[in-house]
């Protein structure tokens, strides 16, 4: 479909026929004191198939009155007179030549004006008849079909930009597209206000610079948004390079507009095949399809008039990476369903970890016997054992919570442990900030570790808990203090599974843990980002 599309669009303008004949010479231009100016440029129109009036279309710097076979035509700007300044005129300029004066043959073209400002450029007049009407009609028909592009990509801006500072997961790809939409939407808008606003000549090559700029942070931005999506590496270096290489295009095109933009535009093209070719033989899923997206924009631009040409290849682009852009999301979509259906894992499992049979049936032999031998102490332990219950229930429908109050709940199974085993079993805990956060039971889970895994010294076990933070993230330090049984496995078991099931789930691949003994006992480190 895409292919039948962009086959209609080169017939079209391939079709487009000339509706007038004529030639012309170059300009006899003579200019005198004050910045004035007089020129003559002689046509031949040789042949005319409309029957509408006739039009001449003046490109010219300066204020200048025009005429056609020495009959006023009009003029542009208001030209100096002595004590009056020089109003500018536009670049381009449009005038209804009278039927009596629009018939076949030899004319005359006489210009007469002042350039007060700008001399340094050479005087540059040129004359192209054409239907008047279809000059009218031109800006119209080149608005209609740009307002639309423009008006989507506006749209497609805010609406990546509102979906990426309203999203959990922010990824950079997503902003990225923002801005090349953005950058897009200005785009267009600078090189087409011409046909709403009257733009002096003084301005003429201010708005050039600005088309030029904005190409330039396009031709930086496109690349990028692969490099990023792909997880193409030394990104840094690469957007480097880019940069690099459009200042020395910069430099050597200096003030050749138009010829800039182009060179930024081949730039733009061959740094992301470049880039897509990489991940291609990387076997990256959708490389393919975006080197053909580009491969239909090279030909586009091969094929098409430069000012269409250039934004029909633009718009190519930023369709394929829209498509990118919607696969992205589908695959977020499905990881976070994932993760919805991990979460509702573990809950479950946080809820099992203090009611499993074993469980109860020690928990309650122990309760038993306190009961039996002392009634008072037996309370205690009922009461542990509740406000243990109540702080698993309470954090079950959790994914982060209060380091403090994992802290409580670590105290609240070593008090209920300390029955059971009748074992000294102490907390102790530095520099704790209680504004931080960290998946349920996640420490609970290194104490029960300690506690299985560790043999009492002096019927002691001591729990210590450190933090800090560093410039790279937060680091949580639990140190069991005790002997260390021969049985224990650095992988972990069912224990570790749940921790690293845990953390991915709140902080995806940007976390570390790490288990390991040391001389008085066992030590494991969490270290999390800022």
């Amino acid at each position: 479909m895409q292919i039948r599309l962009l086959f209609c669009f080169v017939i079209i303008f391939a079709s487009c026929n000339q509706e007038i004949r004529y030639t012309t010479a170059d300009p006899h231009v003579e200019t005198t004191g004050g910045n004035r100016f007089h020129a003559q440029i002689p046509l031949d129109i040789q042949e005319k198939k409309f029957t509408t009036p006739l039009g001449v279309e003046m490109h010219g710097f300066g204020a200048f009155e025009v005429y056609w076979d020495s009959y006023r035509l009009g003029q542009n700007g208001t030209p100096a007179l002595d004590g009056r300044p020089e109003v500018p005129g536009t670049e381009t300029s449009y005038y209804q030549v009278p039927d009596s004066l629009s018939g076949l043959g030899h004319h005359l073209v006489t210009v007469k004006g002042t350039q007060a400002f700008l001399p340094q450029e050479y005087q540059r007049i040129a004359a192209k008849p054409d239907s008047y009407l279809k000059m009218l009609q031109r800006p119209l028909k080149n608005l209609s079909m740009v307002n639309l592009m423009a008006g989507a990509f506006l749209m497609a801006a805010f609406y990546y930009a509102f979906l990426y500072f309203n999203s959990h997961s922010k990824t950079g790809t997503t902003i990225l597209f923002a801005l090349i939409c953005l950058l897009f939407f200005l785009l267009l808008t600078a090189e087409y206000i011409k046909f709403y606003v009257n733009i002096p000549y003084t301005s003429f090559y201010t708005r050039l610079s600005i088309i030029g700029w904005l190409t330039f942070a396009t031709a930086v931005l496109t690349p990028l948004y692969f490099a990023i999506h792909y997880r193409t590496p030394y990104i840094t270096a690469i957007t480097l390079l880019l940069i690099i290489t459009l200042l020395v295009v910069h430099g050597i095109y200096y003030e050749q507009y138009d010829y800039t933009a182009h060179m930024y535009s081949i730039v733009l093209w061959f740094a992301s095949v470049l880039i897509l070719l990489y991940n291609l033989i990387k076997k990256q899923k959708s490389a393919l399809l975006m080197l053909t997206g580009f491969g239909l924009s090279m030909i586009v631009h091969q094929y098409i008039f430069y000012d269409y040409g250039l934004y029909i290849s633009f718009t190519i682009i930023l369709l394929f990476i829209l498509y990118l852009q919607t696969v992205s999301a589908r695959q977020l979509e499905q990881a976070h369903q994932s993760s919805q259906l991990l979460s509702a894992r573990l809950q479950l499992e946080l809820v099992k970890k203090n009611i499993q049979p074993h469980f109860l049936r020690n928990t309650l032999t122990s309760l038993i016997d306190w009961v039996e031998d002392s009634p008072a102490e037996g309370v205690l332990f009922i009461k542990a054992l509740s406000d243990e219950f109540d702080s698993m229930l309470e954090m079950s429908n959790e994914t982060l919570v209060l380091i403090q109050q994992e802290i409580t709940l670590c105290k609240q199974h070593i008090a209920i442990m300390q029955y059971r085993k009748e074992v000294s079993y102490t907390w102790e805990d530095a520099d704790i900030d209680p504004t931080e956060t960290i998946p349920p039971a996640v420490l609970l889970t290194l104490v029960e570790n300690g506690i299985t895994h560790s043999i009492p010294v002096n019927n002691c076990i001591r729990f210590v808990l450190h933090f800090h933070r560093t410039a790279t993230g937060k680091e949580y330090i639990l140190e069991t203090y005790g002997e260390n049984r021969k049985t224990i496995k650095k992988a972990g078991g069912n224990g570790f599974r749940y921790i690293q099931a845990r953390l991915t789930e709140s902080y995806g691949t940007q976390w570390q843990f790490s288990s390991h003994p040391f001389p008085g006992g066992w030590r494991n480190t969490i270290h999390l980002p800022l």
